[in-house]
């Protein structure tokens, strides 16, 4: 039973829980009984041996087994006492000293969702976008279709800007290195940025067969390792020519796209820019919305969620960056009392050079990772007051959307959800904060803007 509930933070409880010596007493002896149902001794029947000779050769063993099972089980009847929801595993801050006949007191810290108090997220004020799309950004787009639908053609000219054109690597010797092998059949676009402007620029005016010889430097990001930053003495031969062939803005290219003619088909790029421009304007809103309802409510966030998130991030920023990768986080040392949030001490250090990440980028990182917790708290705490859940037809759909986004079959993206978090739940918890936002923004005041 729980004996008492103490404050530590506003996200910490201490508790003190005692289990009575007779529920213990009663579980170790029916665990006993049973044993000696089913245990062979010999020189006595099954279900006769005296039980104290069954309690000598298992006694221990039974008494770790009813323990860890009346715990858990009395924690959580604890917990339900003093009403709390815990976010993590309990911390013990005593040794669990078990003698026989005699009550077992527990003495365990938990981190629990802080209470916010004066809950307020209606008619709050945010700024009014207006979606508008002209005729300048359907022209665009279109002319972007019009691109990815061009053909390349043999020509029998000198060449020019975003012409194919396909080279031999006669000689190609790195500067203070060795002679790489020549390379048949390189193709280089004209314009192409990743290629040496040196190579463009010699290359513009001249027609199939000719020789060109010249110094460059390669860019980092070539595709060519040996080449990549290296500088160059180059000598290589044109062995081909074509020219883009945009096809004609018209109804055969609006055919070619799907719809019925010209007209059709811009009025479809309109309404996908209109979509387009409206999701973002929303999602805007969404954040200036959920902003202001952090700023307004002051609250705690658990140490384990704010450390969890920024790990998460710290890795996500180790994969963006290959220079860095985090350090194990500090944890919190047995007895310490926490009034706010503990962040990483040892920071992310240099995989090469070990030395630390930017101070700016982790400060960026905490900051991240405290507003990411914060909003899921709050986002959990407003759904759970307006009663909003997530229907499993609801988690289906979102899987038939994204697979159709993706052009993957939804059992596929189902099981890619499955293996990444060994269930669907973090999907669901998803669609849950989109359904809070989409309640919130109905009930925010649109204030329009200068």
């Amino acid at each position: 039973m729980l004996k008492s509930a103490e404050d530590i933070s506003p996200t910490k409880k201490r508790l003190r829980i005692e289990i009575p010596s007779d529920v213990i007493e009663k579980e170790i002896g029916n665990s006993l009984e049973k044993l000696r149902q089913k245990t062979k001794i010999p020189g006595f029947r099954p279900g006769r041996a005296p039980i104290n000779l069954i309690e000598k050769r298992f006694g221990k063993e039974v008494e770790a087994e009813v323990l860890e099972r009346v715990i858990p089980e009395y924690y959580n009847k604890a917990l339900k006492e003093a009403e709390l929801m815990p976010v993590t595993t309990p911390v013990f801050d005593e040794r669990v000293d078990f003698k026989r006949n005699n009550p077992l007191n527990l003495l365990l810290t938990v981190e629990v969702m802080p209470e916010i108090e004066n809950l307020n997220y209606e008619n709050i004020k945010v700024k009014d976008i207006t979606v508008v799309v002209d005729e300048n950004e359907v022209e665009g787009y279109l002319k972007k279709l019009q691109e990815e639908k061009a053909i390349y053609e043999v020509a029998e000219r000198e060449i020019g800007m975003d012409d194919l054109v396909t080279f031999d690597y006669v000689d190609c010797e790195i500067v203070g290195g060795e002679n790489t092998p020549s390379v048949k059949e390189q193709i280089l676009k004209m314009g192409n940025e990743i290629f040496p402007q040196g190579i463009i620029e010699k290359a513009i005016g001249k027609k199939k067969g000719e020789v060109m010889e010249f110094t460059t430097t390669f860019n980092e990001n070539f595709k060519s390792k040996e080449l990549a930053g290296k500088t160059v003495n180059m000598k290589v031969m044109i062995k081909e020519v074509k020219q883009k062939i945009l096809p004609a803005i018209d109804n055969d290219l609006a055919k070619d796209l799907g719809s019925e003619n010209i007209s059709a088909l811009k009025e479809r790029i309109k309404e996908n820019i209109y979509k387009a421009k409206k999701e973002w304007a929303v999602k805007v809103q969404k954040a200036e919305l959920l902003k202001k309802i952090i700023e307004s409510h002051n609250f705690e966030v658990p140490e384990t969620l704010f450390r969890n998130e920024l790990e998460s991030l710290m890795m996500e920023e180790s994969m963006s960056d290959a220079r860095y990768k985090p350090a194990p986080l500090s944890r919190a040392r047995p007895g310490m009392q926490d009034t706010g949030i503990r962040h990483q001490e040892s920071g992310i250090r240099n995989q090469t050079s070990g030395e630390s990440m930017p101070e700016d980028l982790q400060s960026k990182l905490r900051e991240k990772a405290l507003r990411n917790v914060q909003a899921s708290i709050i986002l959990d705490v407003i759904g759970q007051k307006e009663g909003i859940m997530v229907t499993d037809d609801e988690v289906k759909e979102q899987i038939r959307s994204i697979a159709q986004g993706l052009r993957a079959a939804p059992e596929a993206v189902m099981n890619l959800y499955i293996s990444k978090d060994g269930s669907l739940e973090g999907l669901r918890h998803s669609i849950y904060e989109d359904k809070v936002m989409d309640m919130l923004l109905s009930k925010a005041v649109f204030e329009k803007g200068e």
